[in-house]
């Protein structure tokens, strides 16, 4: 069973192919099942005076979801296609992105914080935004983000849940107590999280979450999907032997899947 639930193409803007291609290849490296799963488009900052490039617009939604649908049915026979969202979780703007969530046949939807305020901690654009800043308190304000985002229920799984760590800011505390808090928060709502792979090509040089969470993960009961966050087609399952590599020698022998919405244990 060979997955990756974590794709991007170019209609979200800073990512580069079609969503066939993301598909071709993933036919090619002999993907069982392959998610698709642009970002959510913008809804709390004005895209034309925004950074650029962040997100697809919204006529562009529909767009992607029937293209989705066409290639599953197109590739039905050789490759077992899902259709996910990336949906940001932005506070305070749950029923705008409950009314996208209910207006399409999703498989899954990937619950991701990018977001503090207009501030997109992942972007690396605005890496002065921490400048000044106690970097405690932001990782304070991240996991709590983490958290109403887990308790909205809008979400089959949590994305990259340590990504605040991206750009290599960490506290001079440990932020274990946290991170616990919210991986707690993710158990008591039944949710899964993702292993993520990319945070090996970023500054921070790990994947997200840590050995130590997803050691907590597999300690509680909480599923774990995996997924490359390929921006690129020659990305898709980029990392993912050593991902899979890090579950078996964490304990896990089995990988969440989704279809329609509803989440199914497999054998890895």
């Amino acid at each position: 069973m060979l997955i990756d639930y974590h794709t991007h193409h170019v209609r979200c803007g800073h990512a580069s192919g079609e969503l066939e291609e993301y598909v071709k290849r993933g036919i090619e490296i002999g993907l069982t099942q392959l998610g698709l799963s642009d970002h959510m488009p913008l809804l709390h900052v004005n895209p034309q005076t925004y950074w650029p490039e962040m997100a697809m617009p919204m006529e562009e939604l529909p767009r992607y979801v029937e293209e989705c649908l066409h290639l599953k049915d197109k590739y039905k026979d050789q490759i077992d296609i899902r259709v996910g969202l990336e949906g940001d979780y932005i506070e305070g703007y749950e029923s705008e992105i409950e009314a996208i969530i209910k207006a399409y046949p999703w498989d899954y939807v990937i619950g991701s914080v990018h977001f503090l305020g207009e501030w997109d901690i992942s972007d690396f654009r605005q890496i002065a935004g921490w400048e000044g800043k106690d970097i405690y308190a932001v990782y304070t304000q991240y996991y709590e983000a983490v958290k109403k985002a887990a308790r909205t229920g809008l979400y089959d799984y949590l994305g990259h849940l340590d990504m605040i760590k991206r750009f290599g800011y960490v506290p001079d505390r440990d932020t274990w107590e946290l991170e616990k808090a919210a991986l707690d928060t993710v158990k008591e709502c039944g949710l899964a999280i993702e292993l993520n792979a990319s945070g090996l090509r970023h500054p921070c040089k790990e994947m997200f979450p840590s050995r130590r969470m997803l050691e907590y993960c597999h300690k509680v009961g909480i599923p774990v999907t995996l997924g490359s966050d390929a921006h690129l087609p020659e990305r898709v399952a980029q990392y993912l032997d050593e991902a899979r590599s890090l579950l078996k020698m964490i304990g896990f022998n089995e990988i969440a899947t989704f279809h329609a919405r509803n989440r199914q244990l497999v054998t890895f």
